[in-house]
């Protein structure tokens, strides 16, 4: 009864707007809320935490900085395996990610990227006298 109620209520304001009952109009040009871009840090001391960060991540507008040298220190198998988690989430969301130094990690989502060029060292120029 509660339905027919409701389909005989729907169908009527449809067909008094003169718009057919069976499609529903839907407003996709809506106002998007902006979104403000967030530099988190995280520290990982255990792999439990990895969750934390990967939700995070998955909403899309955080860069995570994450500081690993706790976990690195007590167990490198569960470093590894956070590692491989970050690194499947950042592919999922094609996002960028980054090792600076040994104990800092960057996680970027896909509007950002991370310049990964390593500088080349300069090459001393010889004297055509040294050789001699």
């Amino acid at each position: 009864m509660v339905f027919e109620r409701i389909k005989r209520a729907l169908s009527d304001s449809m067909e008094a707007g003169g718009v057919d009952s069976e499609y529903i109009e839907i407003d996709v040009g809506r106002e998007k809320k902006e979104q403000k871009i967030l530099v988190k840090l995280f520290t990982l001391k255990h792999y439990d935490e990895i969750g934390n960060i990967l939700n995070t991540l998955r909403d899309g507008y955080t860069i995570a900085v994450i500081d690993i040298k706790i976990l690195r220190q007590k167990d490198s198998i569960e470093l590894k395996r956070a590692i491989s988690k970050l690194k499947k989430t950042t592919d999922a969301i094609e996002g960028s990610i980054a090792g600076f130094g040994e104990n800092l990690v960057i996680v970027t989502p896909s509007f950002a990227s991370i310049l990964k060029e390593v500088p080349k060292p300069k090459e001393e120029k010889k004297s055509k006298f040294e050789d001699l």
